[in-house]
């Protein structure tokens, strides 16, 4: 009857493990778009998390080591929901790219707290060695990801033009985020179909 326990009892201690590692990377997040990155400290994280300083290095080698994991784990939450938004599409490839592309002018990407979390990772990227690979490979992902999708459409040059629509979305993912009222969500995909329109054959 009892044979399983210590299975059971590892089990439940990595899944609580597990979640309070969430727990303290979705604090910082948060400390990061309330705060910034000059208010985010371990008394402010431990606080926003409800537990001690301790807890925070029995899980994480450190505040820097902390941020990096958010970095992470928010690139790969953006990774779901762009793959989300393309899975949810009809199965036209036009479509498809479409709804990649414009998923960044939606909720919960449009959220106004995760600019102060995302422009904080950027600003770490130019100086921190670790912060600038996860930066890297998440960049390098949605490009390669995007161009997967250009191809599909039969673009020209779907690695040039990958790059190109990368640095249009995150422009007007800046703006919005900045001044929601500046032009809107919807005048913003709008924009990213025209572009399509001019670039892609068809």
């Amino acid at each position: 009857m009892y044979n399983n326990m210590p299975a059971v009892r590892q089990a439940f201690t990595r899944e609580s493990a597990d979640a309070r590692r969430a727990d303290l990377i979705e604090a910082t997040a948060a400390v990061l778009a309330e705060h910034g990155l000059a208010g985010t400290n371990v008394r402010a994280i431990c606080a926003k998390a409800g537990v001690s300083p301790g807890l925070l290095r029995h899980y994480f080698d450190g505040i820097d080591d902390l941020v990096a994991a958010t970095y992470q784990a928010t690139s790969d939450r953006m990774d779901a929901i762009f793959m989300g938004a393309v899975a949810a599409a009809d199965d036209h490839p036009r479509g498809r790219l479409q709804a990649y592309l414009t998923a960044s002018f939606r909720p919960p990407v449009t959220d106004p707290e995760l600019l102060g979390a995302w422009t904080a990772f950027w600003a770490l990227a130019r100086s921190d060695a670790r912060m600038a690979a996860i930066h890297a490979e998440s960049y390098a992902g949605y490009r390669a990801r995007l161009r997967e999708l250009l191809i599909a459409c039969h673009a020209p040059d779907a690695d040039r033009l990958a790059i190109m629509l990368t640095a249009m979305v995150d422009g007007l993912w800046l703006e919005l985020s900045l001044d929601a009222a500046s032009f809107g969500a919807e005048a913003a995909a709008e924009m990213l179909e025209r572009a399509l329109a001019a670039l892609l054959p068809g």
